[in-house]
C-alpha cells in the first residue's frame, strides 16, 4: 500500500490546505482542514516529511508538527511561486510546496526555537519604535521650520526645542502640539532603552552569544540578532553560503561566456545586513588604531576603494567570521585572519 511520504501544506488563517504525495510524486492525498482539525489529523498520519512556506504562524505550527515526530521543512515563499503550474488556488499552492521540497537544491528556513522567537519578536518591537522615533523626531523638524525654526539634526538637539520654541513666540496651541510630540519621543527612549536591556540579559546567558561578542564590529545588538536568526549555522555549507544568504556578496550578471559582477544583492535579511553593514563602518572609524591582520587589510582596501564598498566588504568577512564562530565553536582569534 502506498503511504505518504512527502506532505505540501498551504498555510491560511483559519484553514489548511494539504497535497500530499508518495515517493515518486503520485498524488495520494488531497485534504481541506480547518485550524481545530490539522493537528489531530496530523497525529494520526505515518510519520513523514511536511513542508510548509515560511509564513505568518508557519514557526509554531512548525514546532508542533516537530513535536508529532514529523519532519518538517519550511520554504521561503519565493522558491515556491517558481513551482506554481496553471491558475491560483490553495491546492495547487500545497502541490508547489511539495514539488519545491522534494528539489535538493531548495534552501530550508531554519525552524526557530520559542527562545529564539521571543528573541526575534524583540527585535522587531524596538525597530519599530526606533523608526515611530524618527519619524516624530522629522515632523518636529518640519512642524518648526514652517514657523521659521530650525535646530541642528540629531536626538540631542531635541533638548533646545523648549527654549527655541519660547524664544520665538510660538501660539500656545502649537507649543501644546509639539510638546505633546515630545513627550512621545522621551517615551519611545525609555522604551528602547528598556529592551535593550533586556536584550543584553538574554545574550549575557547565551553562550554562542557571548563568543560572538569577541568578533570586532559585533555589539550586543547584532549578536542578539543573529542569534535570533541565523538559528543553526550548520545549515550553510560555507562562510560564503551564509553571507550570501544575507546579500553581503556581488551579483551576478552573465551572459555569452562573460562575467559581470555587479554591487552586492541585497538578499536575504534586510535588517541583520544593515547592523553588519553598520557594525563594519564603526569599525572603520577606529582602524587606524588596529595592529592586527584585520586592521592591514581593511587599510589596504582604503587605499584603493572607496569606504562604501570597504564598509560592504568588510561586513562581508565579519558574516564569514561570525558562520566560523557559529559553526565550529570556540571564539574569534586575531591572528588567524587574513
Amino acid at each position: 500500500m502506498n503511504t505518504v511520504t512527502l506532505l505540501g501544506i498551504d498555510i491560511g488563517k483559519n484553514t489548511f490546505h494539504l497535497h500530499g504525495q508518495d515517493a515518486r510524486g503520485n498524488q495520494l492525498l488531497r485534504k481541506k482542514l480547518n485550524r481545530s482539525q490539522l493537528l489531530p489529523y496530523l497525529t494520526q498520519l505515518p510519520t513523514c516529511k511536511i513542508a510548509m512556506e515560511s509564513c505568518g504562524g508557519s514557526q509554531w505550527l512548525a514546532r508542533q508538527i516537530e513535536s508529532l515526530g514529523h519532519r518538517v521543512q519550511l520554504i521561503a515563499a519565493q522558491h515556491v511561486k517558481a513551482y506554481v503550474t496553471g491558475n491560483k488556488n490553495d491546492f495547487i499552492d500545497a502541490e508547489a510546496i511539495c514539488e519545491a521540497a522534494s528539489r535538493p537544491r531548495t534552501h530550508s528556513v531554519p525552524v526557530k526555537t520559542l527562545e529564539q522567537q521571543i528573541l526575534s519578536t524583540e527585535h522587531k518591537l524596538r525597530k519599530s519604535w526606533v523608526d515611530n522615533r524618527t519619524g516624530i523626531i522629522n515632523q518636529v523638524h518640519g512642524f518648526l521650520l514652517e514657523f521659521g525654526i530650525i535646530f541642528p539634526v540629531g536626538y540631542a538637539a531635541l533638548e533646545q526645542v523648549p527654549a527655541l520654541m519660547e524664544n520665538h513666540e510660538l501660539p500656545i496651541r502649537l507649543r501644546n502640539a509639539v510638546e505633546r510630540m515630545l513627550l512621545d519621543i522621551q517615551r519611545l527612549t525609555r522604551d528602547i532603552k528598556t529592551i535593550d536591556v533586556e536584550i543584553k540579559q538574554q545574550l549575557s546567558e547565551d553562550a554562542a552569544g557571548m563568543r560572538l561578542l569577541s568578533i570586532p564590529g559585533i555589539g550586543p545588538l547584532t549578536a542578539s540578532a543573529l542569534l535570533a536568526d541565523v538559528g543553526d549555522a550548520s545549515t550553510y555549507k560555507s562562510s560564503r553560503d551564509f553571507a550570501a544568504s544575507l546579500g553581503l556578496v556581488p551579483r551576478q550578471y552573465s551572459t555569452g561566456g562573460k562575467t559581470s559582477l555587479l554591487g552586492i544583492s541585497k538578499r536575504g535579511d534586510k535588517y541583520l545586513r544593515s547592523l553588519l553593514v553598520q557594525g563594519a563602518h564603526a569599525l572603520m572609524i577606529r582602524i587606524d588604531k588596529r595592529n592586527d591582520a584585520l586592521g592591514a587589510w581593511v587599510r589596504k582596501l582604503l587605499a584603493r576603494k572607496p569606504p562604501n564598498k570597504v564598509a560592504c566588504a568588510l561586513a562581508n568577512k565579519m558574516a564569514r567570521i561570525v558562520w566560523a564562530v557559529l559553526a565550529r565553536g570556540g571564539s574569534y582569534n586575531v591572528e588567524q585572519t587574513a
